[in-house]
Order: structure tokens, then C-alpha cells, then sequence
């Protein structure tokens, strides 16, 4: 096995630097365990190590900017990668949790010989799809479509329907690709002054963000688990999606712990007012709708920040907010896909067809990206005042990943036994029944991390603060 550098607690320090918050505390971290833990030739565990330990570091500087001292902060690699497969992991009642995947998602060969990978965890998008292909609904005949058709001129037509289609690239590919120079040109994460108001002081509970109130519209993965994150270290968040979207009952179920659900309408001037009240009390905004989508109804970073002066606005893309793919919709198993990570695995396994990372790496570590940036941004508020904007993408986040080397036996590695997955989740009751969940990796020594809300059914709470 060959590693590159930099090692996890260096990447922890980097990440520091980026957010401008000084020298990072790295005498209170401890970072156990070796990688490889799950089969990819790349650092998926590093990775994973490192963005957790980055949260719970920086919420316990933040209680310790608080005035209430500084605490000792521990995370082992293989609870971290395990965590990074939380959505795996879940069990309902003892039993495997909901389908994740629809039938007609994943790979498919294309008639040049080339591969594309189809996202239909919407019905729209999986309607789409079949419309554009003018096949039946099923996958042999979305196959057989697909075998008339240019993987890259299939792509650009969904594309232009608003579909989430990627073609597989190699990473030689990607790079000569136009998109890629802006991707290289954004920073990891951007934390951007959007407005000035006077500094607002650090929470002082008894846990290091409580007092904090996030609002989280986000779906999927990478933006409920920065809110999760959250969570996990005491801030209140308040999950406001549409009664009308749809949702992937799994990950609703999975990434729902610690925070309380809500429904409004945003076509109804009163579902409007009910939010433009929200963010008013609001601490951070998390939204991880399609690139404008939220601008379009209302609540862009510069409506946020007229109806709160001290708002941290934070926004999660696929490709980034810069260059010819910033509006386009996109997954992590597409960004996968689009970027070369599923060539670069097949080739490193020597598979015949293209082979993805053992986890939604980019989603996750993107999540926790997100939620180490907005507390980044709390302590900036709580020092120059002002509202903040936040923002990351599921690329830049690969082209991190892709930076920090590779393993060259990690696909060797042996899957995590079921012994060891079972010894990493914890239980609870939820609106869905019993739940067997993936405990939080990063352990803090005074303030541990929980989740004092069940997971439960989209909408089952008001839209309001709870005090």
C-alpha cells in the first residue's frame, strides 16, 4: 500500500486555514485507526476522517470561544467511514430499511461503446428519461434505447430536459472538459460577507450549538447531513421541505434524527410569510435545491440577508457556482460518474465496466464540509458581525478527494464484517418504528454528541421554532 500525503490531521489544519479561523486547536484532537477500511483505491476513509473531525473540532472551539473552556475531541477512522455509509446501515423494526435505489437507476452501455449513468429516484426524472428515450418503462427497454445513442449526446439532451443523466468519463476526459477549469478555480468551500450588522454572541447552553436555529431545505444526502451535523452538537434545526416533492423515503428516515419537520408551500403567499418569519429567527439556512431555484421563488442569499442581517446562508450545487455546468442538476453518483472516479476504479480493479466509490463519499463529506464552513461562519458573526454565504459543491469536494492520492491495494481491502457494523449503530424509537442507526463518529469528552429528536414523517411538526 502507497499513500500520499497529507495525512488526515494535516487535512483537518488545511481546512482550518481555508475557513480563516487561525491556527487549528489540533492539541485537543486525537485521530485513531489506520486506513484502508472500505475497498476503493481511493481515500475515501481519510476523507471521511478528516471532514468529521473538522465539525466537532470546530464546535468545540466554538464553546471554548464561548468562554466555556476547551474540550477534547476524539474520531476513529472506521467508525468515520462507517458513518460515511450511514444510509447502508439503517434498519427499521430489526429489518432492512425502504428501497433506496429505483429499478431503472444505474449503468448503462451506450451504442458508442460508451457507459452513462441514469438518476430516476424521482418520478419526474425517472418519466423523463423514458419520455426522452421514447421507450417503455422498464429496463431492458431503456436499455435497448440507449444502445442507439451517443453516451455524451444522450447526457446533453437530458441535460437540457433538467434530467440527471451523467456519461463516464475518464478523469483525462474530465479535464479537458470545460467545466473543469472553473471547478479547479473555486475554492473547497466559500465563506463571503453578504451583509453588515452588528456581531451576535456565541451560544452558551449547555451543549456547544445549543441556542443555534438552522433551517434545513435540503434532500437526499449531502445537505440533511450538514443539518444532522448540527444537530449532533445541539442546535435546533427545523427540516422545511414542500408538501408537493418528492422524497426518498430511506433517506427522510435516515438523515431525519435530531431535527423536527415541517411542510410549506412556497406558491402560497402565506406558506411565504410563514418562512420569511423563520428565517427572520434563524441562525444558518441551508438549501440544496437545483442552482436558482429558491432565488426564483423568493429566497435567494439576498432576500435572506435583507430579512435577516446576521443570517449564515449556505448553499450546497452539484457542479459548482462558477462556468458552463453551474446550473446543471447533478447526484453524487453522477458527479461520480461525470468526473472519473467510476472509470478510475474499474481500471484499478480491472473490472469490465465502471465501478463506483464504496460510499456517496462526495455527499457526505460535502455535508460535513457545509457544516464546518457555517460554524466557521457563526464565529466570524460573533466576532465582525454581518450575514455570511456559504457554499460547496459535490466536484469540487471530488477534485479534493482526487488530490489526496490514492491506495494502491485499497480495493483489496475487505468490506466492514457485520459484527463491527452492528457494534457502530445505536437504537431509538422514531415516527417509522424502531430504528437502528450509525452512531456520530466525532466524540466529544464534556459535550457528546446526540440526537435528542426522533426521526420522523415529513410534515409531522408546525412550522415554528420550539421556543
Amino acid at each position: 500500500m502507497s499513500i500520499a500525503a497529507p495525512s488526515q490531521r494535516e487535512l483537518v489544519a488545511d481546512l482550518w486555514a481555508l475557513a480563516g479561523l487561525g491556527a487549528a486547536p489540533l492539541d485537543a484532537l486525537t485521530l485513531t485507526g489506520q486506513e484502508p477500511v472500505l475497498p476503493s483505491s481511493f481515500r475515501v476513509d481519510a476523507l471521511a476522517q478528516a471532514t468529521i473531525a473538522a465539525v466537532g473540532l470546530a464546535a468545540a472551539e466554538l464553546r471554548r470561544r464561548a468562554g466555556l473552556g476547551m474540550q477534547a475531541v476524539a474520531v476513529d477512522i472506521r467508525r468515520a467511514a462507517l458513518e460515511f455509509r450511514s444510509e447502508r446501515h439503517l434498519l427499521v423494526d430489526g429489518g432492512p430499511a425502504p428501497e433506496l435505489w429505483d429499478a431503472l437507476a444505474g449503468l448503462y452501455r451506450c451504442g458508442d461503446g460508451r457507459w452513462v449513468r441514469l438518476h430516476t429516484n424521482f418520478p419526474h426524472h425517472r418519466a423523463g428519461v423514458v419520455d426522452l428515450l421514447g421507450c417503455a418503462d422498464t429496463r431492458e427497454s431503456v436499455a435497448a434505447a440507449l444502445g442507439d445513442r451517443s453516451a455524451e449526446a444522450f447526457e446533453g439532451a437530458a441535460s437540457a430536459r433538467g434530467l440527471v443523466v451523467a456519461a463516464i468519463r475518464s478523469f483525462a476526459e474530465w479535464d479537458a472538459h470545460d467545466h473543469a477549469a472553473a471547478l479547479a478555480g473555486l475554492p473547497l468551500f466559500g465563506i463571503e460577507r453578504l451583509a453588515d450588522a452588528p456581531p451576535k454572541q456565541l451560544p452558551t447552553g449547555d451543549r456547544p450549538l445549543a441556542g443555534l436555529r438552522v433551517l434545513d431545505l435540503t434532500r437526499i444526502i449531502a445537505g440533511p447531513v450538514a443539518a444532522r451535523a448540527l444537530a449532533a452538537h445541539g442546535a435546533e434545526v427545523l427540516a422545511v421541505t414542500s408538501p408537493n416533492l418528492p422524497a426518498v423515503a430511506p433517506l427522510v428516515i435516515e438523515t431525519g434524527r435530531g431535527k423536527r419537520q415541517a411542510a410549506v408551500d412556497l406558491r402560497r403567499a402565506e406558506d411565504r410569510a410563514t418562512l420569511e418569519s423563520l428565517i427572520r429567527d434563524a441562525d444558518v439556512f441551508i438549501e440544496g435545491y437545483r442552482p436558482g431555484g429558491l432565488a426564483e421563488l423568493g429566497f435567494g442569499p439576498e432576500r435572506l440577508a435583507e430579512l435577516n442581517p446576521r443570517i449564515i446562508a449556505v448553499s450546497l450545487s452539484a457542479y459548482g457556482w462558477r462556468g458552463p455546468w453551474a446550473d446543471k442538476r447533478g447526484f453524487d453518483s453522477l458527479v461520480q460518474a461525470a468526473t472519473g472516479f467510476n472509470h478510475a476504479e474499474q481500471e484499478a480493479a480491472g473490472d469490465e465496466k465502471p465501478r463506483a466509490l464504496p460510499c456517496q463519499a462526495l455527499d457526505h463529506a460535502t455535508g460535513y464540509l457545509l457544516a464546518f464552513a457555517a460554524l466557521a461562519a457563526v464565529m466570524r458573526r460573533a466576532e465582525a458581525g454581518g450575514a455570511w454565504r456559504v457554499r460547496a459543491c459535490l466536484a469540487r469536494t471530488g477534485l479534493w478527494l482526487r488530490g489526496l492520492g490514492r491506495l494502491r491495494d485499497g480495493l483489496s481491502t475487505p468490506e466492514p464484517s457485520a459484527e463491527e457494523i452492528a457494534a457502530a449503530r445505536e437504537t431509538a424509537d422514531s415516527g417509522f418504528g424502531r430504528l437502528a442507526t450509525i452512531r456520530h463518529a466525532a466524540e466529544l469528552a464534556q459535550t457528546p454528541a446526540r440526537w435528542d429528536a426522533p426521526a420522523m414523517p415529513l410534515g409531522s411538526h408546525p412550522p415554528r421554532w420550539s421556543a
